[in-house]
Parts: structure tokens; C-alpha cells; sequence
């Protein structure tokens, strides 16, 4: 089993910057897919940003040109940048992860880190 702690989470101002950081319990290098998935208002859980094992990346529109995601093989972390964010943004960051097995691939999350904007 793989598991996922997310930090970094807490009380921003609009227009302000936080960084969280996901801590996998297995090499990252093994994971196929590493990723941040946000549950909001509408409780829905969407992805906002992921990052392949080979180097890819891909990012929810809203969070285009805002956030930035990144891994450290060396901690086995993935971060996620999140700058000039804005009344869209609070809501419940979770890390996943996608594993290949020979059996197939399997999904883990974390349990989750809150991100809350002052007003």
C-alpha cells in the first residue's frame, strides 16, 4: 500500500501564495502518477494538477499559468505552487497517486489538507 500525507494547507489572503507538499511512503520513481484533486463547495473532487513519472504535466484550466506542480525524487514529494489565488480556490487539496501493478493500476489519497481565503 502507498501512503500520502499532505502540509501545507491554511489561511491565505486573495491574491497570496501557498505551497503544499504531498510525502509518499513509497519511491515516487515508482509511482506512474502523482496529483492534487480539490473538493470545493460543490463537493466534487476534480483534479488540479498532475505530473507522469515521465516528466509530464497537466493542469485544471482555472489553475493554468497560477499553479505549479513539481517533484522531489530525492524526498519523495510532490508540491504543488499556488499563487495569486482567489475566492475559487478554498476547498480540500488531496494527493493522489496512481500505481501500476501487474494486477493493474490502483488509486491512493491522502486524507486531505484544507485551503481557506481571509476576507
Amino acid at each position: 500500500q502507498v501512503q500520502l500525507v499532505e502540509s501545507g494547507g491554511g489561511l491565505v489572503q486573495p491574491g497570496g501564495s501557498l505551497r503544499l507538499s504531498c510525502a509518499s511512503s513509497v519511491d515516487i520513481k515508482s509511482i506512474y502518477q502523482l496529483g492534487w484533486y480539490r473538493q470545493g463547495p460543490g463537493n466534487v473532487r476534480r483534479p488540479v494538477a498532475t505530473i507522469r513519472n515521465t516528466g509530464g504535466t497537466d493542469y485544471a484550466k482555472s489553475a493554468e499559468g497560477r499553479f505549479t506542480i513539481t517533484r522531489d525524487n530525492a524526498k519523495n514529494t510532490v508540491n504543488l505552487q499556488m499563487n495569486s489565488l482567489k475566492p475559487e480556490d478554498p476547498a480540500v487539496y488531496f494527493c493522489h497517486a496512481a500505481v501500476t501493478y501487474t494486477s493493474g493500476l490502483q488509486n491512493y489519497w491522502g486524507q486531505g489538507t484544507q485551503v481557506t481565503l481571509s476576507s
